[in-house]
């Protein structure tokens, strides 16, 4: 297939300083939960971007010196000259697959608590940290300024000898030392570095020009900003001081890297905002420099990339999250393969391996972060072993995600979903507020399975064992799926509550259904993700006295990993959601139920007409049972092998769905290793 025209654009080359891209797809800086630790799979994960048309790969946080060790956080280190093979290791990977390597230095001053090296954080002035440690940042003198500078460009000299391409000077996300400098709520000096603007700038000034010295003869520097914090007049405002020192500064970079802070801002879930969300804070810097800008929107649709080029809002498309959930995202719109792109859904699962210190998921690419461990790629997929068939059951996210990647590898496949649309849960969790784009989980593979002439689909076909055994698929993997329990069942209940005559009972799956209820509504959140307050959300639009419960000390307590329980909290309070924390629910009564608290076990009592418990869901394993109990009959029916995935095996989230039906399709009939992935031991 040949390219459309209209995205000719998007391949121009760009001059950055003494370097050239090959066109205008940029991986900005992305943590990824492997960094330092796993240096083999970060280099795979980077190197795989880079054969899928990025023309620039960077590096997530790099850590320059000790007094800004981020641990917990896996991320980049550059301490030392000992570091640089690690780094060898990543830009050979993206050299070798044509793109450019850039590398964000970082030291994150009051940010870190340093627990691996132990040494006193270090802030413009003295401080707490940011978060919540139980330590202060101490305020630099001018000999830590002094080294401060020498470290940065020792580290830039180190990135140079490592093979990098783009140096970045990084003043961005809230998180960093010298974004602090900038900043007056930070900056309490009363120096030529603190006081009025000017002298907040002139460390970020010396940074660069000392970068800039070092290696801006072979290296393209880069300087990644935050325009803009939300936060009024108390923070960073584009239109204001961001403004201005983008006109100090203006022609000192050769790349303007712009967004907004903090991350939670800056990598905006879908549930709060949509594609180009960012633009309105960015778009001034174009007028205000010479030299290419690049900025993020979590862009998946070529048009927007074209338009945000053509109107002069940005000369490089910046990208995280759409270079995880798609790595070959630019050669398929070069190949006038668009329709094939997998859209970032931007549900954050990714950010949750930073927050985790794991390697990096995506609900829509099940191989990212596998490159290395499991010889995985986004596009290419062994053969397959033989001609068996594969029966699958069940048209959710595990099962769409088995059907296409068997179908890839050459199996004739299958697919029977009991109800009258392909998506399972996708589709339905889909309907509640703020997780349309979710849906692009079935989307995506729905259309893909479409084109395959090795598929069969059938809907409306809830089959039982003795069907399946009659059929003689020597392969059947059963993705059925799972319900949730509408007895409370789960962390902080132990045996099932009893609905009343006033007082009922009513299950998740009734509400994404589309079911009603009556009166007034507690919801019981003992899951901690997303999913008591959607359901909350969707109750109070419809005008229902809503009231949440949960055990935890706030609302959608897991969803701290993926930056959204401030937002998801914030928005239940304004919609006068009651919420009520730290309490379980003990018994449900006559139009009412009684609560507990988590600490000193006191009841308190609140009306309530239903009750609707998002605690476990039960593994639907009816047709796996059916068939396990006729096993000895498997010889004389064809059947070699019975696997059953996802939700009906163990419920997850939808990411880890994806997951077990990737999974199942590249290891079908082929030999696993007891430890099913290579681990990077230190061999000395």
């Amino acid at each position: 297939m040949s390219r459309d025209s209209r995205y000719d654009i998007l391949f121009e080359p760009v001059k950055i300083g003494p370097i050239t891209t090959k066109n205008r797809f940029y991986q900005v800086p992305h943590c990824n939960g492997m960094g330092h630790r796993f240096p083999k799979a970060m280099a795979a994960m980077r190197g795989t971007k880079a054969a899928g048309g990025w023309g620039v790969v960077c590096t997530e946080e790099c850590e320059i010196h000790p007094t800004s060790d981020l641990s917990p956080a896996v991320e980049m280190r550059l301490w030392d000259s000992s570091d640089i093979p690690t780094h060898r290791l990543m830009t050979d990977a993206v050299h070798e697959n044509g793109g450019l390597a850039g590398i964000q230095l970082v030291h994150n001053g009051a940010n870190v608590p340093n627990y691996f090296s132990r040494m006193p954080p270090l802030a413009p002035s003295d401080m707490a940290t940011t978060y919540r440690h139980p330590l202060q940042a101490r305020g630099m003198d001018k000999q830590d300024i002094r080294d401060l500078r020498r470290w940065h460009r020792d580290a830039t000299l180190r990135a140079k000898n490592a093979g990098y391409d783009i140096v970045y000077v990084y003043a961005g996300h809230n998180m960093t030392l010298l974004m602090h400098y900038l900043l007056s709520r930070y900056n309490q000096r009363t120096d030529e570095y603190g006081g009025r603007l000017e002298n907040r700038v002139r460390l970020v000034r010396e940074i660069l020009e000392d970068t800039k010295e070092a290696v801006g003869d072979t290296c393209a520097i880069a300087f990644r900003f935050a325009v803009d914090e939300l936060m009024g007049e108390d923070g960073m405002r584009w239109n204001v001081e961001g403004k201005e020192i983008v006109e100090m500064l203006s022609d000192l970079p050769d790349l303007w890297d712009v967004n907004i802070a903090g991350w939670e801002n800056d990598s905006l879930p879908s549930r709060f905002g949509a594609e180009g969300s960012q633009e309105k804070y960015i778009k001034f810097v174009k007028q205000a420099t010479n030299k290419p800008v690049v900025g993020v929107g979590r862009f998946t649709s070529p048009d927007m990339m074209v338009s945000q080029v053509k109107r002069g809002v940005l000369d490089l498309i910046g990208a995280a999250r759409p270079s995880i959930a798609d790595p070959y995202l630019p050669n398929k719109i070069k190949t006038g393969r668009q329709d094939e792109i997998r859209e970032c859904i931007g549900c954050n699962i990714c950010v949750s391996g930073d927050f985790t210190s794991t390697p990096i998921r995506c609900t829509q690419n099940p191989t990212i972060a596998e490159e290395y461990r499991k010889d995985w790629h986004p596009e290419i997929i062994s053969p397959k072993k033989s001609d068996a068939s594969v029966l699958v059951l069940g048209g959710g996210p595990g099962g769409l995600e088995a059907t296409l990647a068997l179908s890839k590898r050459g199996y004739d496949v299958t697919l029977a979903e009991a109800s009258d649309e392909l998506g399972g849960r996708v589709v339905l969790e889909s309907r509640m507020p703020g997780l349309g784009e979710w849906k692009r989980v079935a989307d995506h593979r729905t259309y893909m399975i479409a084109q395959k002439p090795n598929v069969e689909t059938y809907l409306n076909s809830r089959l039982t064992a003795d069907q399946v055994l009659e059929f003689g698929f020597e392969h059947v993997l059963l993705a059925t799926g799972a319900a949730w329990r509408s007895d409370g069942v789960g962390r902080s209940i132990i045996h099932p509550l009893q609905a009343t005559v006033a007082t009922i009972l009513v299950s998740v799956d009734h509400i994404l259904k589309g079911g009603v209820v009556d009166g007034k509504v507690v919801i019981f959140d003992d899951e901690h993700y997303y999913m008591g307050s959607v359901i909350a959300e969707h109750l109070r639009d419809l005008g229902h006295d809503v009231t949440l419960v949960t055990p935890s000390t706030m609302v959608a307590e897991w969803t701290e990993n993926t930056m959204e329980q401030r937002r998801i909290q914030q928005r239940l309070l304004e919609k006068e959601v009651r919420v009520i924390c730290a309490h379980s629910l003990s018994v449900v009564g006559d139009g009412e139920v009684t609560l507990a608290c988590e600490y000193t076990g006191r009841e308190r009592h609140i009306a309530a007409d239903t009750v609707i418990p998002v605690t476990t869901r039960r593994p639907d394993s009816m047709v796996y049972d059916g068939l396990m109990g006729k096993s000895d009959v498997f010889a004389d029916t064809g059947i070699k092998s019975v696997t059953r995935i996802a939700d009906c095996h163990a419920p997850g989230t939808i990411a880890m769905a994806v997951y077990a039906g990737h999974q199942f399709a590249q290891e079908l009939e082929c030999e696993v290793s007891e430890i099913p992935f290579k681990r990077e031991n230190y061999q000395p």
